[in-house]
């Protein structure tokens, strides 16, 4: 399964997609952040410098400070795969930011996207 394409998709070039999803549905950036922020540990300094320096999703996954111990409780579809049940650990992580942007642009109440932790607030 190593080499999937989107690994080499710059975390840059997906987060403006992102946005444009989530304020299609009145949701904001900062909902998005704070979604990301939750997931990745990274902070408000460290996604802008991920987008300054185009990582890939590779490394942004790589670089990040702490995946948040509730990944586990992230479950559902995207990209018609069951995200509790990717095997590949990069194409999962992915698919949970996939998943937590999803629930926000579905209008989800932040408490719940965030499995029941207020998380950092971005």
């Amino acid at each position: 399964m190593a080499g999937h394409r989107v690994f080499g998709m710059s975390f840059a070039s997906i987060y403006p997609l992102y946005l444009q999803k989530v304020e299609r549905k009145g949701r904001t950036r900062e909902d998005v952040d704070r979604v990301i922020t939750w997931l990745t540990g990274y902070d408000e300094a460290g996604l802008a410098k991920a987008i300054a320096d185009e990582v890939d999703l590779e490394t942004f996954f790589a670089q990040a400070p702490a995946l948040n111990p509730n990944v586990t409780l992230i479950t559902g579809v995207i990209c018609g795969y069951r995200v509790e049940e990717i095997e590949d650990p990069l194409m999962q992580k992915i698919r949970y930011m996939d998943k937590l942007v999803d629930e926000v642009a579905r209008g989800k109440k932040m408490e719940s996207i965030l499995r029941g932790s207020g998380g950092a607030a971005a």
